[in-house]
């Protein structure tokens, strides 16, 4: 519980496959304090090793996304010289990133208003994003004098190429949620308020789906990204090969004989 509220700074709900995890701090724009910070990661950790869940949505109750770290409680940290402000990318943040990235069924960011600094970069490191026409993206590092974290460095440029992404990291400038599905930056844009009905409708489909293959997918567009192309084509081989042996593969291979739709398992 956060010691301002007797409200869970994380709320955590499974339906049909489907693990919704909404950052749960709204009069404080979802800020990240380390009581969250750790609650989510656990939360990630804990559904990447369901094999229940199938698919992950990451939302922001109230009127946002998430505001990155709490600043308040990192210079409260600072004052007190406890060093948990310095040690909590290594500890809380660079984890947070590898969970998503890593985690072997999707995962979709549903984002509600603003989405700022590791907050943005929490939303970049998701594999689909869904957002509300008044949602916007601000990487607002330079404005505390910070440099990225949070695998924004490495998964922004990706998202909208590397002339853009300095642009956003060096003018520190919102980006509203037309121009973010124009750069690549959103998958979907819908009305406002209905982010999270939208993600949480695909993420049940898609957990009925092979989520053996998206594994596999997510796995191959991670390591193509920072490999040669021989690398990346070893890694295609290789995660074709184990595709191939799966369960999923064999009923579609059926169904598609039997004329009739997959029933698939994620295995």
């Amino acid at each position: 519980m956060s010691a301002e509220s007797s409200e869970p700074v994380l709320l955590v709900d499974d339906a049909a496959g489907v693990r919704t995890l909404l950052l749960n701090r709204p009069a404080a724009f979802n800020s990240l304090t380390l009581e969250l910070k750790e609650s989510l990661l656990g939360s990630l950790r804990a559904a990447s090793q369901d094999s229940s869940i199938r698919a992950v949505v990451i939302s922001g109750s109230g009127d946002a996304f998430c505001a990155g770290q709490d600043l308040k409680e990192h210079v409260e940290a600072l004052q007190r010289g406890d060093g948990s402000s310095s040690t909590t990318v290594e500890r809380h943040y660079n984890p947070l990133i590898e969970t998503i990235t890593g985690m072997p069924k999707p995962v979709i960011a549903a984002v509600n208003g603003a989405a700022a600094g590791a907050g943005a970069s929490l939303a970049c490191a998701a594999d689909l994003r869904i957002a509300d026409r008044s949602a916007r993206f601000l990487m607002a590092f330079a404005n505390v004098g910070l440099s990225a974290d949070s695998g924004a460095s490495w998964t922004l440029p990706r998202l909208i190429g590397y002339g853009r992404a300095m642009e956003m990291m060096l003018l520190a400038q919102p980006v509203g949620a037309e121009e973010a599905l124009a750069v690549g930056l959103v998958n979907r844009l819908v009305p406002d308020g209905t982010a999270l009905g939208a993600a949480q409708e695909l993420a049940a489909r898609m957990a009925t789906g092979p989520t053996a293959s998206f594994a596999a997918l997510k796995e191959a567009l991670r390591l193509g990204a920072a490999s040669s192309l021989p690398d990346a084509l070893a890694n295609e081989a290789r995660l074709q090969h184990e595709a191939g042996g799966s369960a999923d593969h064999r009923e579609a291979v059926e169904a598609f004989v039997g004329k009739r739709p997959p029933r698939f398992t994620g295995n």
